[in-house]
């Protein structure tokens, strides 16, 4: 039994390194904190350690009307943990809960890219893996990262942390390898009641933490299990969301200035010979390009049918941060500067992408978007944008300079003369090819636009 508290989460790590001290300058050991408390705890066993420190981002499920109170917990990669008796007791329809665990996803999503703020995530395969939060009250947050964890094939998974409940010490020993707590009071009301001092952990501590891990790490330890010739061949490869499988192309030239992710609109894809030609040109140009289907191709046949996906830029821009998010986990990728280019709906799933990744994403390309979709993130968005419009194409037009008014960033509309807004007229496709070329080449690539189309 716990006869004083601990001081802070400082001395709780601390104390946890010491029962940690065999795996010290492990090479194939790995620290994930839990967001936001357990990543100091965390921080300061993977000092001790001299390991890598990385995040592992789980989200509670509130009670309704009981926010504090965990029917359950959810992590990035769609794993869940539900409490059946509380479950019964809630007035969530199937459908509401379902809601619920979707919106909860695409927060973590977001979390995690803002934690990392562009890195890659440490590698956790064949490797022995500490998971630590600063306490566990009925364990279903670390339990759903344990278990997300399992599928990720470690070597070894222990489960580390200053204290417990009996509930939750049990919930930790069915899905780790090894549990290490210092100690488990009873009665158990709180985490916070056994801290001398449980003072909020915000998301710029998390952000300080990981950075200041690298210093006895540095930068390289994470290495991509995903290689990307150079070639202007495109490699066609999944990318995970939220539970669903997105199937993209990519371009990776040899020596490439920049990094362009396509957000194709409403009835589009990777396919889509419009935008195709367009990542053609910047390919020649020097840029790699992702050609990403936002939905999956059960998701598109229901859209035909329905229109439930296609306005859906929450979901879009979700989906669209994912692949930002690999895209930056890639060894050949990590460093070339970023943007966007959306067409239509896919405008809008940029510009809102772009507005919560502000430090990832550099420029972004509409083409007959509509950025009106975006709504609240206009203001946020700070990466250069450009508004490629038909002149024929008024209510788009009309659409772009309204939402323009609402930005503060650097920004552009450009008309493309006589083109509609599919732009299938002769050469008008051309000319936004051009356009885009010239924004990403300043604006990515600190390059002046060169006098004649590439090639």
């Amino acid at each position: 039994m716990l006869l004083t508290a601990l001081k802070n989460r400082k001395e709780a790590g601390q104390s946890l390194a010491l029962r940690l001290k065999d795996y010290s300058d492990g090479k194939d050991v790995v620290v994930l904190g839990l967001p936001r408390g357990g990543v100091p705890v965390a921080f300061e066993i993977a000092k001790s350690l001299r390991v890598p420190l990385d995040v592992f981002v789980v989200g509670k499920l509130g009670f309704p009307g009981q926010p504090e109170l965990a029917m359950g917990a959810v992590t990035s990669q769609g794993i869940r943990i539900i409490n059946a008796d509380l479950r019964e007791q809630s007035d969530f329809s199937d459908e509401g809960l379902e809601r619920l665990i979707h919106r909860k996803i695409l927060e973590l999503e977001r979390k995690e890219a803002l934690y990392r703020q562009g890195g890659a995530p440490a590698g956790v395969e064949n490797r022995t893996v500490i998971v630590v939060d600063d306490g566990v009250a009925t364990g279903a947050s670390i339990r759903a990262a344990l278990q997300a964890l399992r599928k990720m094939n470690p070597k070894t998974i222990i489960a580390a942390v200053p204290l417990a409940s009996e509930e939750g010490i049990h919930a930790m020993e069915l899905e780790a390898d090894e549990t290490v707590c210092l100690q488990s009071p009873s009665p158990f009301f709180s985490v916070g009641q056994w801290y001398d001092d449980f003072s909020q952990v915000g998301d710029e501590d998390v952000i300080q933490c990981l950075s200041r891990a690298k210093e006895w790490i540095g930068t390289d330890h994470v290495k991509s299990d995903r290689p990307l010739p150079d070639s202007l061949t495109p490699v066609t490869l999944s990318i995970h969301s939220a539970g669903v499988s997105l199937t993209a192309d990519v371009i990776i030239p040899a020596g490439a200035s920049g990094l362009i992710l396509f957000a194709h609109g409403s009835g589009s894809g990777r396919l889509s010979p419009r935008n195709r030609k367009v990542a053609a040109y910047l390919n020649e140009a020097g840029f790699g390009t992702i050609l990403l289907d936002l939905l999956t191709r059960e998701e598109e046949e229901l859209d035909w049918e329905t229109g439930e996906y296609r306005f859906d830029i929450g979901l879009l821009a979700g989906r669209l941060e994912a692949a930002t998010r690999w895209a930056k986990g890639q060894t050949k990728l990590s460093r070339l500067n970023l943007g966007y280019f959306g067409a239509s709906t896919g405008a809008a799933a940029a510009l809102s992408s772009a507005a919560r990744n502000r430090l990832m994403v550099k420029a972004v390309v509409s083409r007959g978007g509509r950025p009106d979709l975006s709504g609240e993130a206009l203001p946020l968005v700070s990466a250069p944008s450009l508004f490629i419009v038909g002149g024929e194409d008024r209510e788009v037009l009309s659409l772009s300079r309204r939402a323009l008014e609402a930005m503060q960033c650097e920004q552009e509309i450009i008309l493309v003369p006589g083109a509609t807004h599919r732009f299938e007229e002769p050469g008008a496709m051309d000319e936004v090819s051009r356009l885009a070329a010239d924004w990403f080449r300043l604006h990515l690539a600190g390059m002046q636009a060169p006098s004649a189309a590439p090639g």
